[in-house]
């Protein structure tokens, strides 16, 4: 059932049989409280959770540990935080453009009920504390959010994310992939970026979740949001197999790039068979691209210690477009010559200005592509300083690009330093080639 209406709210308080349990654990906490910070987990150097873990006020069934990766029974809509719960856990939000016009025929129950004076519903930022981060070296960080009755696929709306004002559209797609129904709820993993660990440096992450310009009638709700930084493990993961096939032909695509972003790849044998391992368990968004083809994505629910049905992901022929004389589609790289910069400089020399208006250009004449801008350095001084070095100069670059008008969405950065050499790096003339910035094409 997708489309909901008041009658799945009586089959909701019918099928909800739930229970507020006390419960505390040592990997979070007391899960009544509405903020918990933890050191030094199973799972994290450091452990930060604003909101608690009750389903919506609704409990859990006996035994039931939403960290499994196991969906919540259907419960019952429209519903009101309970007294203390932090904002804006535990309440249905819509996004700020709706105005309870935008609604498909059936409704979304998290909206039917929308009144602007009395259930204003309106998106409002997670804001999680930061202040027991300082003094700790953050090496990589996760969001792990229990999310309800996301339906971007149903309702066609379209979700923005931001961590402090900046975009992050790693994190969109997983969101827009999502569709949920019931209403039911489940666990998400997300893991940051290199540009949104930098959002970690202050008193306060506050997280956007919100869609800005549809108006759709996509009501959701968040219980918690919990924040890992230095990941140990996941007390829960599972095992995605498949196969990446031609959509046109149905012939295997060998080689083709499989992966749970931030948490697991893999590349398809010559059968186009994989086998995606260690999956943080939950709702996870599988993504197969390859050179030539446009990705495919597939959602699905990974249970812990469990295998999932095998996914088939069909990958459609990309279409073509031209940078600087070299026709390019989906998945396909090139270097960017002329970007240099000084010895331990992440500022751009005007060459590199020049040849990031091809860049720019390029974007505006195609305006649906994408990119990943990656850094790359020699292999000279520490391997952890040149990824930093790496990074911060392709930042640079997309920092350039959004100064001429391009939306920073559109343009994803990674620092690899050392690590991807296409060159020896025993002499300068190998080093000079290491030293490069790439831009691969990841949507057209």
């Amino acid at each position: 059932m997708t489309l909901k209406n008041p009658l799945v709210a009586i089959l909701g308080m019918a099928l909800a049989f739930t229970t507020l349990q006390a419960r505390t654990t040592d990997t979070d906490g007391d899960w009544s409280a509405q903020q918990v910070t933890l050191s030094d987990t199973r799972e994290a150097e450091r452990v930060i959770r604003v909101g608690d873990i009750d389903n919506l006020g609704f409990g859990f069934e006996e035994h039931f540990i939403p960290f499994t990766g196991r969906s919540t029974n259907v419960h019952p809509f429209p519903f009101d935080p309970a007294a203390g719960d932090v904002a804006p856990t535990d309440r249905i939000m819509v996004g700020s453009k709706f105005t309870g016009q935008n609604i498909p025929a059936g409704q979304d129950g998290y909206s039917f009920d929308f009144n602007a004076e009395i259930r204003p519903l309106k998106t409002s930022p997670v804001e999680i504390p930061l202040t027991s981060l300082k003094g700790i070296e953050i090496r990589d960080a996760v969001l792990c959010l229990f999310v309800d009755d996301f339906q971007s696929p149903t309702f066609q709306s379209k979700f923005q994310v931001s961590f402090n004002g900046v975009r992050f559209p790693e994190m969109e797609k997983t969101l827009n992939a999502l569709n949920q129904t019931g209403p039911i709820g489940k666990v998400i993993y997300v893991r940051f970026t290199q540009e949104m660990l930098e959002q970690l440096k202050g008193d306060t992450l506050a997280i956007s979740i919100d869609d800005p310009t549809t108006g759709a009638g996509d009501g959701y709700a968040l219980d918690f949001a919990k924040l890992m930084v230095n990941v140990k493990d996941f007390l829960y993961r599972g095992t995605v197999p498949g196969r990446v096939v031609d959509d046109e032909t149905g012939a295997p695509i060998p080689g083709a790039l499989v992966e749970c972003a931030g948490f697991a790849q893999t590349k398809a044998d010559r059968e186009g068979a994989f086998t995606l391992a260690r999956v943080p368990a939950g709702l996870a968004v599988i993504q197969a691209s390859a050179p030539g083809y446009s990705a495919a994505q597939a959602t699905l629910d990974v249970i812990g210690d469990e295998t999932s049905e095998p996914v088939e992901l069909r990958l459609k022929r990309s279409a073509a477009a031209t940078f600087t004389g070299k026709q390019m589609r989906e998945g396909d790289s090139i270097t960017l010559n002329n970007i240099q910069f000084d010895v331990n400089r992440a500022e751009l020399r005007a060459e590199g200005r020049a040849e990031l208006d091809k860049v720019a250009a390029f974007l505006k004449e195609n305006v649906k592509a994408e990119i990943l801008l990656s850094g790359h350095t020699s292999s000279e001084g520490g391997a952890a300083l040149n990824r930093d070095l790496s990074f911060r100069r392709v930042l640079s670059c997309k920092a350039y690009l959004v100064q001429q008008g391009l939306e920073a969405a559109r343009i994803t950065v990674i620092g690899h330093g050392p690590d991807q050499p296409i060159a020896s790096n025993d002499n300068e003339e190998g080093r000079a080639k290491n030293r490069r910035v790439e831009m691969r094409l990841t949507r057209l």
